[in-house]
């Protein structure tokens, strides 16, 4: 059965819709596609952009702290400094005071005649020579002279050895010196220092610990003992 040009003309427009809404359900598929991708994908890159300013501003918030902790150690290294120095000065004005006073021990004679003669015997034990030469301040002279024998007796008591001990009556000890002797031998190549300001010395750095213990209370940061 033929068509007339009406029905064709239908058909053709009938065939023309189908088409027009086949190609808008395509392209409204393809936007909707598109559209869902590119969220997905501004998702993606806002997030990463999020985790690089946080990884920024942590990285950041640790420099911070770890500037401060660094800071705080200075300030506590630099007060701990000022304390020490604080505390050293104490301590020396107390041993310049100490060497001030040794001069005490000189006005008691019997006590210093038997100080006398064992910083004698004490140096000839340390230097262990056939020979040796005493050296003292003018004024103990005759203090040295009083002990000498008794101090070389003990010395040959102890170690069965025997010593000719003489005394400089040339060349002294300096008058800024509080007492005590020098014991040389070898033409003075080797010498003992055993006057009352090296004694003192001696001493106070031995007993630094205690001294410090004493003045300042015991070290919490001490890791070592004798």
């Amino acid at each position: 059965m033929a068509l007339n040009d009406a029905e064709v003309r239908k058909q053709i427009e009938h065939m023309m819709a189908f088409i027009e809404q086949e190609a808008k359900e395509k392209v409204e598929e393809i936007d909707a596609k598109a559209e869902e991708e590119f969220n997905i994908e501004k998702g993606r890159l806002v997030q990463q952009e999020r985790l690089k300013i946080m990884t920024f501003y942590e990285k950041k918030e640790k420099q911070v702290e770890l500037q401060k902790k660094i800071q705080r150690s200075n300030q506590l290294n630099q007060s701990r400094l000022k304390t020490l120095k604080a505390q050293d000065d104490h301590i020396k004005a107390i041993l310049d005071d100490a060497v001030k006073q040794l001069g005490k021990v000189t006005q008691d004679k019997t006590q210093y005649s038997q100080v006398v003669k064992g910083l004698i015997t004490q140096g000839l034990f340390q230097l262990l020579e056939p020979a040796v030469s005493i050296r003292c301040r003018q004024q103990d002279l005759d203090v040295v002279k009083g002990v000498k024998d008794a101090a070389v007796e003990e010395y040959k008591k102890a170690t069965k050895k025997s010593v000719e001990l003489s005394i400089d009556e040339q060349t002294f000890l300096g008058s800024d010196c509080a007492g005590g002797v020098e014991l040389l031998a070898k033409q003075g190549r080797i010498k003992v220092v055993n006057t009352l300001e090296s004694r003192l010395e001696m001493m106070s750095k031995q007993m630094m610990p205690e001294i410090r213990e004493t003045l300042f209370g015991a070290n919490t940061r001490r890791a070592f003992f004798d």
